[in-house]
């Protein structure tokens, strides 16, 4: 099988994942009742989209905003690429406003989701992402609205009847 074949998932694995999504705190017995199956089935799939890496959590997600850093914004960096990604990495993780980062193609090299308190503080977590040597120009937008939250559901659904 190919890489691409392993990854694909069938409608009882949509169905078993948005379930999950609604209801994190539901029990295997329960969700088992839910979608008409066995208890095992559904513990086989979970165990099998946890391994494949599918399902990569059960955790809460947590609004930023209302633990009070309101202002999102997306930055992006332009690294020397004599020092490499690895440090200005360890560098952006021990910055708790950094929520994700990623190196991207183009004219900049990684891309940052950052939070802050406020427009003043927002300078502040600037500020401490480019102290750091290997970073050599930041340019940052400020997420007025968010109008789509970060989704996978449709995902899963599309790619189920695939």
């Amino acid at each position: 099988m190919t890489a691409v074949q392993d990854a694909q998932i069938d409608e009882l694995d949509a169905r078993l994942i948005e379930l999950f999504a609604e209801e994190p705190r539901i029990g295997v017995l329960e969700c088992s009742r839910r979608l008409g199956v066995a208890r095992g089935t559904v513990q086989a799939r979970l165990d099998k989209l946890l391994d494949r890496g599918v399902i990569t959590s059960f955790g809460p997600e947590v609004s930023p905003a209302a633990i009070g850093f309101g202002v999102t914004s997306f930055v992006t960096l332009e690294i020397s690429q004599r020092l490499g990604h690895d440090s200005v990495t360890a560098h952006l993780a021990a910055i708790p406003e950094v929520l994700e980062a990623h190196t991207i193609t183009g004219s900049s090299d990684v891309l940052c989701r950052i939070v802050a308190r406020s427009n003043a503080d927002l300078q502040r977590v600037i500020d401490q992402i480019v102290s750091h040597e290997g970073i050599r120009r930041a340019s940052t937008i400020i997420a007025l609205a968010e109008q789509i939250p970060y989704r996978v559901l449709p995902l899963v659904r599309s790619a189920a009847q695939r």
